[in-house]
This record gives structure tokens, C-alpha cells and sequence, in this order.
């Protein structure tokens, strides 16, 4: 009996969630806590922290001093986490390096009221670009169909909740295609040769959390499908020739410059987070309250 009333008391919770960054604030901590406790990446304990505390830092440094609302402290928490997931370095400086382009890129980096990089995935890449002694490391999650199932529940739930549920499917049914299309049509494999590359931890981070940011990939619908297509096979291409494993986070970045034309060719209604009316007042606002 106390078992049902919690169950019950959860799921009424949840339901109370309308900010689909409730979840995915829930999952993307699901995944570090997977990688700390069962994959042994209790090391980087201090990075994390780092990239977290220089995210939320920042993020609450614009919302003081350019008067935005409170709540997007959650895509600051957001980006931070995907970052702690992606990206790897050898100093300190290069997390917090890592954290002040990701978030600040949204407040720099904008056209027609809309930043144009996905902001973990301009922390992941920018620093390579600019430090050289940053990298990616896909190989990290290893490779098992229990992260399919792991990350793909949660990335259909949260794409479900944000109406994106199209563009991570685009990107990952094309990928799967062509991948099983090689090996086991044109090659001969065996099925599970593609299976192993599509249970990549990585690549479901990027099918079902990046590409599918509402903020910066295409609002039109229909281009975002044909768009999350083409990333799919130019992604393909890359891995399967120049074996560059991280190829999908390059190609993201290379063409996010590319939305606000597609936005500007093809218009339709931005993306707008869902939250309650009362949680929308900026932080100094908040701060005069509780002194008032």
C-alpha cells in the first residue's frame, strides 16, 4: 500500500512537469551517474563539477545582468551535462575553458533572436579548434544493446515532449540504413556488425539530445526532417571513409550556421519552452522579492 501511494505520488509529479528540461535534466544525470559508478569514470569527478559550476555561473551571470528568466538556469544545467558526458581533456582549465564557450556562445553567436550553435556542441568542438589539446571520446560508453534501450527510452519520451520526435528518428533510421545497407547487403556481414556501431553511446546522445535541441536546429517541420537526414548521411560518409568516429558533432557544428538561412527561407513557429507563468520572473526580480 505505501509502495502504490509513492508510485502514485511520482507519477502525479511528473505530470506536474510542463518544462520538458525537467526530464531531460533527469536522464542526462541518469547516464553520468551510469558512466561514474558503472563504467569507472569516478576520476573526472572534478571535471564535472567544474563544467557544471562555470555553466550555472555564467548562465546566472546573463540572467542578472540581461534580465532573462530564471528557469534557463535549467538549459545551463542542461548543456553542462551533456558536455560532462562528451567531452575530455587533460587540464582543468579546459573544462572551465569548455564551460564559458558553450554558454556563452548563446548570448554572442545569435541571429533574429536565436543562438545558432547547439551550445554543448560548440563547447565540445570549439575548444579542440582553438586549444588542440581537447578531444572527443566516443569509445568511452563502449557498446552494448542495452544503451539502445537505455538511451533510446529516454531520448523518445523528452522528443516526445517536445514535438521532435521526427528529427531524432530521421537522423538514426537514415544512419542505420545506410550502415546496414554496407555491411550486411553490400559486404555480407552479419546484422550485428550495424548493431554494434548503433548502440554506440555516443551516437545516441547525439540522435536523441543534440540534434533535436528545438532551440537551434530548423523550425519548419519538413526541412528539419530533410535536414536531420542530410547530417545523417554526410555523417556516414565521414565515418565510413575517414574513420572519424566523432564525425556527427563535427558535422552539427560545421552546419548550424546553415539554420537561420533554412529558417529565413522556409519560416515557421519558434520553439518555445513550457513553463508555469510564476517561474518566468528574471533573477534580480526574484532577489527584490525575497528582500522586499
Amino acid at each position: 500500500m505505501q509502495l502504490k501511494l509513492i508510485t502514485q505520488n511520482v507519477f502525479r509529479l511528473l505530470k506536474g512537469l510542463t518544462d520538458p528540461r525537467y526530464f531531460q535534466i533527469l536522464f542526462l544525470s541518469s547516464f553520468l551517474a551510469f558512466g561514474v559508478f558503472s563504467l569507472g569514470w569516478s576520476v573526472q569527478l572534478q571535471n564535472y563539477l567544474l563544467i557544471i559550476t562555470t555553466c550555472l555561473t555564467v548562465q546566472a551571470l546573463a540572467i542578472y545582468y540581461l534580465d532573462l528568466p530564471l528557469h534557463s538556469l535549467r538549459s545551463a544545467l542542461i548543456t553542462s551535462l551533456g558536455l560532462c558526458l562528451l567531452f575530455k581533456a587533460g587540464e582543468p582549465a579546459y573544462f572551465i575553458l569548455a564551460g564559458l564557450l558553450a554558454i556563452g556562445s548563446k548570448f554572442v553567436l545569435r541571429f533574429r533572436n536565436k543562438h545558432i550553435f547547439n551550445p554543448a556542441n560548440f563547447g565540445v568542438v570549439a575548444p579542440i579548434l582553438l586549444t588542440g589539446n581537447t578531444w572527443i571520446s566516443p569509445g568511452q560508453w563502449g557498446s552494448t544493446p542495452l544503451l539502445l534501450f537505455f538511451f533510446g527510452g529516454a531520448g523518445l519520451m523528452i522528443l516526445f515532449r517536445i514535438s521532435r520526435l521526427e528529427t531524432g528518428l530521421t537522423f538514426l533510421i537514415t544512419y542505420a540504413i545506410l550502415w546496414f545497407s554496407r555491411d550486411v547487403i553490400y559486404l555480407g556481414w552479419e546484422p550485428t556488425v550495424t548493431l554494434h556501431k548503433l548502440t554506440n553511446g555516443s551516437l545516441l546522445l547525439f540522435s536523441f539530445f543534440m540534434i533535436t535541441d528545438p532551440m537551434t536546429i530548423p523550425n519548419n517541420k519538413k526541412v528539419r526532417i530533410i535536414w536531420s537526414a542530410c547530417i545523417a548521411i554526410l555523417t556516414f560518409w565521414v565515418v565510413s571513409t575517414q574513420y572519424i568516429q566523432s564525425a556527427a558533432l563535427w558535422i552539427l557544428f560545421l552546419g548550424a550556421p546553415i539554420v537561420p538561412l533554412l529558417d529565413l527561407l522556409f519560416p515557421a513557429k519558434k520553439y518555445q519552452w513550457s513553463v508555469p507563468e510564476n517561474t518566468s520572473n528574471s533573477i534580480s526580480e526574484n532577489l527584490k522579492t525575497q528582500l522586499a
